[in-house]
């Protein structure tokens, strides 16, 4: 039988985020002056996803505990580490362009230099597809890097034609198109306008993913880049039946205007699609099978902790109601597909002859 203590891949684990004085030495002079001129420093630039003093914001099983002991704490063998930073949000794109390479050269510098379980995430701005391929170029021949980060709420539905330049060089250089929860607030996360309150937002956000999934298949994503691998993060996943079902059953009646779609949406999805096991939304162990029976199994969910975001009590990241043969695979061997670069990962090979020997 599969241990739960085996080895594992975190696929949402958050880095600390810096702030703007941290990235000065980051910045050639003329944006450290910029930034000195404009008081930067003094702005927080964080995403309303997670409030201050919101519960939701930290696990209480975290407290006092740095990346590196919380990596201990569950046994993680590799997290792909993300730094979700508010300058993201600038609409100067200069600005952001050097903010953003800013973020991903602190990430290398402070984080994955010092930790060596960490892997990291090319943070880019969907706004600006020639930046960010850009960026991605700048990165890609650093392999701690295995995904490129956006986040769920842009201007624009992921499908659309505008990002594909960044889903060409993700799919080029064996990078995973990885999509956050959250968003730029341009637009409201409701088609029926703006919310009042955090709660409503945070639970618009999977309607969001939703959408996202619907796009990349409609729009033909999938056949246009047949390498590409995406994986949703804090997207949870209990609205998956129903999403999958309906668009099998709209593709039958309509498959003539999208002929690229040459079989049903869950097929063309399948091997594709990867989302963070956190937050796991059904409220018990039943629930979850009945979820994992309408999806067609495990094979798209992948271990998360989401540290340090509150989706589970204790210190048990993986919900009751998982089958026992399906562990290994949510633990790591699920990354091990949704990741190509873990492929010749030496950590991740580790991690495969646990798969193995647990099998």
């Amino acid at each position: 039988m599969p241990s739960r203590t085996q080895l594992r891949i975190d696929a949402d684990f958050h880095l600390p985020q810096a702030a703007i004085g941290d990235l000065l030495p980051f910045l050639n002079e003329h944006w450290r002056s910029q930034v000195a001129d404009r008081e930067l420093p003094s702005m927080p630039f964080r995403l309303t996803s997670y409030p201050a003093n919101s519960p939701l914001t930290r696990n209480p099983s975290y407290e006092g505990l740095d990346v590196s002991a919380a990596l201990d704490k569950f046994d993680t063998g590799i997290a792909v580490a993300s730094m979700l930073h508010g300058v993201v949000a600038l609409h100067n794109p200069d600005m952001r362009s050097a903010l953003l390479s800013a973020v991903n050269d602190y990430v290398a510098k402070t984080w994955l230099d010092a930790e060596p379980r960490l892997r990291g995430s090319i943070l880019v701005s969907g706004e600006d597809p020639a930046a960010s391929v850009a960026e991605i170029e700048r990165l890609a021949g650093d392999k701690r890097f295995v995904q490129v980060l956006m986040l769920a709420m842009q201007e624009i539905h992921h499908g659309n034609r505008h990002y594909w330049p960044i889903y060409e060089a993700c799919e080029r250089h064996g990078l995973t198109m990885a999509i956050h929860a959250g968003g730029l607030y341009r637009i409201p996360p409701s088609v029926s306008g703006w919310p009042s309150f955090q709660f409503e937002d945070y639970v618009m956000q999977s309607m969001v993913f939703e959408n996202i999934l619907t796009a990349l298949i409609g729009e033909g994503v999938f056949q246009k880049f047949p390498d590409l691998k995406v994986v949703f993060l804090e997207s949870g996943f209990a609205w998956l039946p129903t999403t999958i079902w309906r668009n099998d059953k709209t593709w039958r009646g309509v498959r003539q205007e999208v002929p690229w779609l040459d079989r049903k949406p869950s097929e063309i999805m399948a091997g594709r699609v990867f989302m963070s096991l956190q937050p796991s939304d059904p409220p018990g162990p039943d629930e979850l099978r009945q979820i994992i029976k309408h999806i067609g199994g495990t094979d798209m969910l992948l271990y998360s902790t989401d540290y340090p975001h509150r989706q589970f009590d204790g210190g048990n990241a993986l919900p009751e109601g998982l089958p026992e043969d399906a562990i290994p695979g949510i633990l790591a061997g699920n990354a091990l597909k949704a990741y190509p670069r873990l492929a010749d990962d030496p950590m991740a090979s580790r991690a495969a002859e646990t798969l193995e020997e647990t099998a």
